[in-house]
Order: structure tokens, then sequence, then C-alpha cells
């Protein structure tokens, strides 16, 4: 019941490294309810989630783990260091709140659907390989998402039915790379959270999304 308030008010206001370094998004472009349609329904199985079953930052080569790579593929300008680790100051734009950002220490990276939320749609089915492919996902730009620490913690673990992006700007892409996101990962979404992305992509207007490729 709270999370179908949350969605009435929103809308009012709306109107392995195999898989890690999967294959570039498919040319294909689907509607966003016709993506949505395509997941499975079922209720959610949180029991048993451990953040420590998702092996997360790998390190991709020598210095820079895959923390660093985001923060150096999504700068605006800089980082300082240039395409090597530490990685030192730049310019970001957090998409969720639209603060920019200089000092990368006041950055998270945002898993777009959080791992617990992973967890309880199917990753508990998952090896621990699989586990981490998804944690580390450099395949799918919006798989991996640098916003400030303070927006990324406002989030938490919640699914778009329970918290969207408090720049409204942004949150039709939010909505649209969540359903890419579990369609990529093949993961199921509960009624609720179905019912509430049905809501949200109509008052986007229906976007295409560019379908991603299938995790391998």
């Amino acid at each position: 019941m709270r999370r179908m308030r949350f969605v009435a008010a929103v809308t009012a206001a709306f109107v392995g490294f195999g898989v890690l370094l999967a294959p570039p998004a498919t040319a294909e472009t689907r509607s966003a309810l016709s993506l949505l349609r395509s997941l499975t329904v079922t209720p959610e199985r949180p029991a048993g989630y451990d953040r420590d079953l998702f092996p997360h930052w790998d390190y991709v080569g020598r210095d820079c783990d895959v923390r660093d790579l985001v923060l150096i593929r999504q700068a605006r300008r800089g980082p300082s260091t240039g395409a090597s680790c530490p990685v030192g100051r730049g310019v970001w734009f957090s998409a969720f709140d639209g603060v920019t950002v200089r000092n990368p220490s006041e950055l998270d990276i945002d898993h777009l659907v959080a791992l617990s939320e992973a967890w309880a749609s199917g990753a508990h089915r998952w090896s621990t390989s699989q586990r981490e492919a998804f944690a580390n996902d450099l395949g799918y730009r919006r798989s991996l998402i640098a916003v400030t620490a303070s927006s990324n913690r406002s989030k938490g673990d919640q699914d778009p039915a329970e918290w969207l992006p408090p720049r409204a700007s942004y949150r039709c892409t939010y909505v649209s790379g969540w359903i890419a996101v579990k369609w990529r990962w093949r993961l199921s979404i509960d009624a609720t959270e179905d019912a509430a992305l049905r809501v949200l992509v109509t008052a986007c207007g229906n976007p295409r999304i560019k379908a991603p490729a299938r995790a391998r």
C-alpha cells in the first residue's frame, strides 16, 4: 500500500569477465511497455541476501578497477589523471539530482538495479561468477552510474515503485534503464513493481528503448 501511494504521488508530479565485457547493445529498439511485458512477474525472494555474494569492483588491468573505469567513462571533463588510476579530480554530473561534482570521492557508483534487488529477483539462483559479472557490468552503460553519494544512499535498494530520482527530467530515462537492465539479466519483477512501471512508462509516453545485449 505504501508503495502504491508513492507511485500515485510521483505520477501526479511526473505527468567470468566474458559477461563483464559483454557485446555492445543490439540495434533493436522496442517500446518500453513491450520490453516490460516480456519480464516475468513473480514474488521476490529476498531471504539469504548478503552483499558479499556479489564480488564487485573487480580489477580490469593492473591499476584500475570497475569503479575507476565508470568514473573515467562518465567524466564530463578530466579526470586529471587521464585514464590512469586512482582517478583524480575532474567534472562529473550526477544525473539523479543534477549536482556537478569535481572530487570523485563525493561520488558513489550506483548499481541501477541494486544488488539486493537482483538477488530477490532471480540472482539467488546464480553462481557466484554470474553475480560477480552482474555487479561489475561494463557491457551496458545504464547498469552502473556515477552519482552523488547522498542521492545513491537515498535510493538504497528501493525499486521504482518506492523511489525515483529527485531530478524529474531524468525519471523517464531511469525507468527505461531499470526495465532494460532487468531484461538484460533476465531478472523478474514483482506485481507491485510491474504495476508501478506500467504507470510510469505510460506517463513517459512509452519511450523506445534500445534493447541491450542479453548477458551471457
